[in-house]
Formats: structure tokens, sequence, C-alpha cells
């Protein structure tokens, strides 16, 4: 038996459209503000940014990390809608011992600029594949069948510039209070995760609102 409408209720129905009533489906509510000190915090003291001119987003990670891993495809699709007047970085954390040599890995390949080329890879190799990459000749083999040359891999591993970066990421992890990745910072001033926010998606929606309330503060 179907249930039918009948024509005088069908045109009441049409009249209320307007405001966004019909049956079964309750008023669209927006959703309340990020709550501070819950779903996110203030980075005390504030720390200096690469750019005034840009609101500066950056992610706290680990290539080992599964939280990590489970949520780059959705911050990767994120950044690439970002506005002008964003960027977006990524910070190779080493916040314990098994940490370190992906945090090495991490700044070798970014100071020859594969570092985005080659992150889903490592990703993929640690997680899905089971490879360590904990050491520099599996790591150079890794990346050698990828089309990256072993010897200046290994050469670029070993050089000061990496060691430099390693331990500026390291420096940077203490002064934003990181204890535990995934986590995101926005302009120096504020602080997330998803274990705060709630989720990936909770996490990518409190970024945007510290986005635009940076934006409105004028970066």
């Amino acid at each position: 038996m179907s249930h039918r409408i009948d024509l005088s209720t069908r045109r009441f129905l049409k009249s209320l459209g307007g405001v966004g009533l019909a049956i079964g489906v309750p008023f669209a509510r927006a959703q309340p503000a990020p709550r501070e000190g819950t779903e996110f915090r203030a980075v005390k003291p504030e720390q200096s940014t690469e750019s005034q001119a840009k609101i500066e987003v950056l992610e706290f990670f680990w290539y080992g990390c599964p939280h990590c891993n489970s949520l780059e495809p959705a911050i990767r699709d994120w950044a690439k809608r970002l506005p002008g007047d964003v960027s977006f970085r990524k910070v190779h954390v080493g916040l314990g011992p098994s940490w370190v040599a992906h945090q090495q890995l991490f700044y070798t390949l970014e100071s020859m600029n594969k570092d985005a080329e080659l992150g889903d890879a490592i990703f993929a190799a640690i997680h899905n594949d089971r490879q360590p990459l904990n050491k520099p000749d599996d790591m150079a083999d890794f990346v050698a069948k990828r089309g990256v040359d072993r010897k200046q891999f290994l050469d670029t591993w070993a050089s000061f510039t990496v060691r430099t970066r390693v331990r500026k990421a390291t420096a940077m992890a203490q002064s934003y209070g990181v204890d535990g990745v995934p986590a995101m910072a926005v302009n120096g001033r504020w602080y997330t995760a998803p274990s705060m926010a709630g989720g990936n998606t909770q996490a990518l929606r409190v970024i945007d609102y510290l986005i635009e309330r940076e934006r409105k503060r004028g970066k």
C-alpha cells in the first residue's frame, strides 16, 4: 500500500519549501565554532613563521605513524585547495629513537626536492608492504628504484644541510609542545590534532576555522 499526499497537502508543503521545512527534515543548524582548550590550544610563546605575508600551516608527522598514514590522503587533498594567502609545509619530527632515521630520510628527500614526489610511496612501503626503511642503504635502494641517484642520496643523507634541518625540526617540535602525531599548527599561534578535534575531518575543520580567524586578524 502506497502513501499518497493529496493535492492540497502538496501545495501546502510546496509553500513551506522557501523556509527550508520538509517532512522528516529538520532545519539545518550551523556547526558551533571549535572550542579553544578542547579542540585547539594557543601556542605559548607564539612562534615565528617563515613568511609574514602568508598564514602558515604546519603538519607535524612521522613516516612510521599509522595515524599520519591515515591522514595523508585527506590532508594532501585539503592542501591542494588552499588559497594563495596560506602556505603549508610538513615537519617530520623525531619524538623517539626509532623515528630519527625516518626524520633524516624526509629531510634528505626534501633537500633533493623529492619529498612530495616520494611521500606516498614511502608511506605505502612502511605501512602496506612492511618495509621498515630504517637503514640508509635500504632507503637508498628504495629511492634508486624510483629514479633517484643512489650516491647522491647517500651523500645528501650525510650532509651538514640535512643534519641542520633535522636539528631545527626537533627544536621546532619542542617549541610547539608536540607530544604526538599527527598534529598541526596555524600561524605560530594555534595548535590542534585529530586526537584533540575528534578525528581527521574535524581537525581539518579546526584548521580552516583558525586560518579564517588569522585572516580576519590580518595575518
